[in-house]
C-alpha cells in the first residue's frame, strides 16, 4: 500500500491521443495522478469536470493533472471532447499502472464482484514523492481538496 513518503512508482503508458507519456518525464512539477473507474459515467464524469473547473489555477500553480482508467485511447478522446477536458487522460488498458499503485482489485457492485479500478487520487511532488493518497473522494469537491493539499 502506497502512502505518503514512499517514491511514486514510475511508468509508460499512452495517453488520449496515443502518445507515449512517462511519469518521470513530469519530473520538476506537482502532479495529480488521479484513478478513475470508467470514462463519462456519473461520478467520474462530475470528478473529470471539477478539475476542468479548476485547470486555470493549476497552470498557475504549476500542477499537472493526469486521469487514469483502463478504458482505451478512443474511450478518453471521446470523454475528453464531450467534456472539454484540458488535462491528459492516460490508457491504463492492461492495469500495469493501476496495479503499481494497488488500485486494481476485486470490487463488488448491485451484488456481482468484478475487477477493476478503485477511486483514488495521489498528489506526487516535484521530486517524484507521494505528498498525499486520498483515499476517499468527494467528486465535485475533489480539485478543490486536491488544491488545498498541494498548498499546505
Amino acid at each position: 500500500m502506497l502512502q505518503a513518503g514512499d517514491t511514486a512508482p514510475d511508468f509508460t503508458v499512452r495517453d488520449g491521443e496515443g502518445n507515449e507519456v512517462k511519469l518521470s518525464d513530469f519530473r520538476g512539477q506537482n502532479v495529480v495522478l488521479y484513478f478513475y473507474p470508467k470514462d463519462d459515467t456519473p461520478g467520474c464524469t462530475k470528478e473529470a469536470c471539477s478539475f476542468r473547473d479548476a485547470h486555470d489555477v493549476y497552470q498557475q500553480e504549476g500542477i499537472k493533472v493526469l486521469g487514469v482508467s483502463l478504458d482505451d485511447e478512443a474511450s478518453h478522446q471521446a470523454f475528453a471532447a464531450k467534456y472539454k477536458l484540458p488535462f491528459t487522460l492516460l490508457a491504463d488498458t492492461d492495469h500495469s499502472v493501476a496495479d503499481a499503485y494497488g488500485v486494481y482489485g476485486e470490487k463488488n457492485f448491485a451484488g456481482k464482484s468484478y475487477m477493476g479500478v478503485t477511486r483514488k487520487t495521489f498528489l506526487i511532488d516535484k521530486e517524484g514523492q507521494i505528498k498525499q493518497v486520498f483515499d476517499k473522494v468527494n467528486v465535485e469537491q475533489h480539485a478543490d481538496e486536491v488544491l488545498a493539499a498541494f498548498r499546505n
